[in-house]
């Protein structure tokens, strides 16, 4: 949103006088559906948690100062009318509550004052705890996506249109008494979303109504931590903290530099950092992170890529740091390569490369001191593996920066193999437009979206799994994988796109996913799939076996076995045996067993005994009994069953 679709306030316009008991009256009794609005209104890159306490922020700000109050603007058509829409008293507040959502979306300028509703809330403040509603289905995903794009006139358009039901005649007057200079654009622009009035009432959208999670423990005890050993520092240090610096300036969240020597400045200074020529990779025989160019609108920013050197070698108490299973951290052994340096959203993004690691610094547009730094591990990366880094995450949708070989990218529901893909924008720098990430689901899992990026050689599928490089999905045989994207790997992955939730935040380079044998059903169930799904990491151990199970009619495999740092089901022993007890239709139980093709037997042993020859088993069995497996190879080896 741009500053001009605001206007100074105008003058207060002749309307019924307000007094604060009045205004107070109207706010208790209709306080949901104000923080409800204020919530809609105000702009999704503040984030969940900030978005929240803004809302409840600016509605308990509504209140008149004085005893009375003549800037009402109450609509003529409300007047006569009964209950909330007649009410004086509801249509200011409701006015105070628009006009500072719409403020808190203009941008902060340097020589301009700020307003107080564009700073943090004072008040409510909530430490130690992130909140956010709860999570609605992909219907309101979308609708949220579609808002997002709008300028916060048209969402308040299309909010006060939706929400409170008001005319377009009326929706323009208030528009105009909160300062917004062209109400008719912001209207033709609402126009342009798909009226989803029911959506509004979402539980999605309802600031009042919240999940509460911790912050990160583990980082809150590593800046305590650190705290102690900065003390510490200090105290026996105070000598070396107290030498003149070389003139480089201010470090932003850096913490303290503790020690000073020429290899350690030479990583650390921005004007040593790599630079690729933007055509490097298209005459390299390499497809990795070494030939990206160097992009994004700040990549001459001295003072920023100072910044992030600093914080990298040395993160303060305020940034906020995560990093991959496995990654080292620590200043980079010498002058890093830039990848990226620009504006997204709301903050301000630099990504480095050191050849082991990615590291991406973030810091708020707003001139805080708080500042984000992660870390992950791509030692190795190459083709498919180097096609995007994340550049930004907000409310649930992520942007990516794409390798400069990638000509296309789109989102696909992994969950939907016959639904398409849905294309995504790419700048000139190769970022995309928001893509929705896979959410969080604590209920069902509706859907799995994942990006899909097309380059010369072909098209692959990488997913989300909440860290900085998404993960390579293929599908087939372990010692012959092949990309995802095909039909046939869609409709492989379809039943066990949820299972990915299994390994988040687990420093996952690729998931491969295998359809290993298909058993017929007793009882003329039909047939059942047996799928093997294996995530390999980046740093080599760590990896996660899942065997599950699909039978006909279910929308969803399960999980009947699961492994740890087990070579089962990958090119180093592409062989696998699992195992299931299954209830059939007809209400009787059964043990059911399948291994890779190259099984010739598999014998069931305690609880329920029998054996087959082949890779096949199917042997009656009681409720909850308890089976070990064990099966042959074709080569004379023995193989024991996933647990």
């Amino acid at each position: 949103m741009q500053s001009q679709d605001v206007a100074p306030r105008p003058a207060p316009p002749s309307g019924p006088v307000v007094d604060v008991e009045q205004a107070e009256a109207a706010l208790v009794e209709h306080y949901p559906r104000l923080v409800r609005l204020a919530y809609l209104v105000l702009p999704p890159s503040l984030g969940r948690n900030r978005r929240v306490l803004t809302a409840h922020a600016l509605t308990q700000r509504a209140l008149p100062r004085g005893r009375t109050s003549g800037d009402a603007s109450v609509i003529p058509a409300q007047q006569t009318a009964d209950g909330r829409d007649g009410d004086p008293g509801y249509a200011f507040v409701r006015l105070r509550v628009v006009r500072t959502a719409l403020e808190a979306g203009l941008p902060l300028k340097r020589r301009a004052w700020p307003k107080r509703s564009q700073l943090p809330p004072l008040l409510p403040q909530v430490w130690g705890l992130r909140l956010f509603p709860r999570s609605g289905g992909a219907d309101e995903l979308a609708l949220d996506q579609r808002l997002s794009a709008l300028s916060a006139p048209a969402r308040a358009a299309y909010v006060l249109r939706g929400l409170e039901k008001l005319s377009d005649a009326d929706v323009m007057k208030v528009l105009t008494a909160a300062g917004v200079k062209a109400p008719g654009t912001a209207l033709s622009e609402a126009g342009g979303v798909a009226a989803q009035d029911a959506l509004l009432h979402s539980p999605e959208f309802d600031p009042c109504s919240l999940h509460a999670r911790p912050t990160d423990l583990m980082r809150r005890r590593q800046h305590m931590k650190a705290a102690l050993a900065a003390t510490a520092a200090v105290a026996v240090c105070g000598a070396l903290l107290g030498l003149p610096g070389d003139g480089w300036g201010p470090d932003g969240a850096a913490a303290p530099s503790y020690a000073q020597n020429p290899a350690a400045e030479a990583a650390l200074n921005p004007a040593r950092l790599t630079r690729v020529a933007a055509t490097a990779w298209q005459s390299s025989a390499r497809t990795d992170f070494s030939v990206w160019p160097a992009r994004g609108n700040l990549v001459k920013d001295t003072a920023l890529l100072r910044r992030a050197l600093a914080v990298w070698a040395r993160p303060g108490e305020s940034v906020q740091l995560s990093w991959t299973p496995g990654t080292p951290l620590g200043a980079p052994p010498g002058p890093p390569q830039l990848l990226y340096a620009g504006d997204v959203d709301q903050a301000r993004v630099v990504l480095l490369y050191d050849g082991l690691r990615i590291a991406r610094y973030a810091e708020p547009k707003n001139g805080t001191s708080e500042a984000g730094l992660d870390f992950a591990r791509v030692d190795g990366a190459r083709g498919a593996e180097a096609n995007a880094v994340v550049l930004d995450r907000a409310d649930g949708n992520v942007r990516y920066l794409t390798a400069p070989w990638v000509t296309k990218a789109a989102e696909r529901d992994l969950l939907k193999p016959s639904s398409g893909a849905m294309d995504l924008d790419l700048s000139a720098d190769g970022i995309t437009s928001p893509l929705a990430g896979p959410a969080q689901q604590t209920g069902a899992c509706t859907s799995w979206n994942v990006l899909q990026l097309k380059d010369d050689s072909g098209t692959r599928l990488m997913a989300d799994l909440g860290e900085l490089t998404p993960a390579h999905l293929t599908s087939g045989r372990p010692s012959a994988p092949h990309e995802a994207s095909g039909a046939e790997a869609l409709r492989t992955w379809s039943p066990f796109a949820c299972s990915l939730a299994a390994v988040r935040s687990q420093g996952v380079r690729s998931v491969n996913a295998w359809q290993y044998a298909e058993q017929p059903l007793p009882d003329a169930s039909g047939s059942a799939e047996w799928v093997c799904t294996r995530a390999d990491t980046w740093r080599g151990g760590g990896t996660r076996v899942l065997a599950q199970f699909h039978t006909p009619g279910s929308a969803y495999g399960a999980v009947a076995a699961k492994a740890e740092n087990s070579p089962a089901c990958g090119s180093r022993d592409p062989h696998v045996l699992a195992k299931v007890l299954w209830k059939s239709t007809a209400g009787s139980w059964y043990l059911l067993a399948a291994g890779s093709r190259d099984t010739e037997s598999i014998r069931a042993t305690g609880g329920v005994r029998g054996a087959s020859q082949g890779h096949l088993l199917t042997v009656r069995a009681e409720q909850g009994a308890q089976a070990g497996l064990k099966g042959t190879l074709s080569d004379g080896r023995s193989i024991s069953g996933l647990r």
